[in-house]
């Protein structure tokens, strides 16, 4: 199926529109906004499938960008379901809750929606992917399912590491440095951002390439600067015991030896 590049991208975002909002009345009725985060990972995967099968170029190309779009989508978002399940909302939803009071549901469903404009800027890899005019070379191909394959195991490796010291008795309140944890405060963030580095070497033959860029730019800077690293940090530093010693010994995001005492 090749349909023009602005038919698909809207398309998508309608998709991405209407299943934010049946997320939103789904946290109506649950008053659990957690899901959120599963359906903006699952969203980019169903957006990666999508570009791929309506884009020209080459069809082993297309395949491969569906594939890897898809199954980081599928293993980040059953992850933080899984994660999520049966606990109470997340701390950052709590708070939202708390300070906007009776404007919660109507300001909730503005910040679901805002997610679709962040999914549809981070798509644009996808998009420059599926409308390269030719495959690139057989070298680059090796590069991205590498970077694709480090950035996947690494952020899955972290997910596991924090989930084991959290079941671990006695763990609640202290700080988690096992593994990859001990090099860096949010190993599972730096991952993240270099699966989006993935798809560089993917466009290699398009002349757009260059656009790839945005991607790991941008979800670093949501990481860092939005709803990632400071919700988590000013909830561990009220928390956690001994996060303030953690913060000034460890690197933030690129994994790096600790500082010494």
């Amino acid at each position: 199926m090749n349909l023009s590049l602005s038919l698909t991208a809207a398309s998508g975002g309608a998709a991405l529109v209407l299943l934010f909002a049946l997320t939103w009345a789904v946290q109506l009725r649950t008053r659990n906004a957690g899901l959120v985060d599963s359906v903006w990972a699952w969203s980019l995967g169903l957006l990666a499938a999508w570009y791929a099968a309506c884009g020209p170029a080459p069809a082993p190309l297309r395949l491969l960008l569906g594939l890897l779009g898809a199954a980081w989508g599928l293993r980040l978002g059953t992850h933080l379901l899984l994660r999520n399940h049966g606990k109470p909302e997340d701390a950052r939803y709590r708070r939202f809750r708390e300070q906007w009071g009776p404007r919660t549901n109507r300001n909730m469903f503005w910040m679901f929606q805002f997610q679709v404009l962040f999914s549809m800027l981070l798509s644009a890899s996808f998009a420059v992917v599926a409308w390269s005019p030719a495959q690139p070379a057989a070298p680059w191909l090796a590069a991205a399912v590498a970077l694709w394959l480090l950035a996947v195991a690494g952020e899955g490796l972290a997910d596991w590491q924090l989930e084991r010291f959290k079941r671990r008795p006695g763990s609640a309140g202290q700080v988690c440095r096992d593994g990859l944890w001990r090099y860096s405060r949010h190993p599972n963030y730096f991952f993240e951002c270099l699966h989006w580095l993935a798809y560089l070497p993917l466009a290699a033959a398009s002349p757009w390439w260059w656009l790839t860029l945005a991607a790991p730019l941008v979800m670093a800077w949501l990481l860092l600067k939005l709803s990632g690293v400071p919700m988590v940090e000013a909830q561990s530093a009220r928390t956690r015991a001994g996060y303030a010693e953690y913060m000034r010994s460890t690197s933030m995001l690129v994994p790096w030896p600790p500082k010494k005492p």
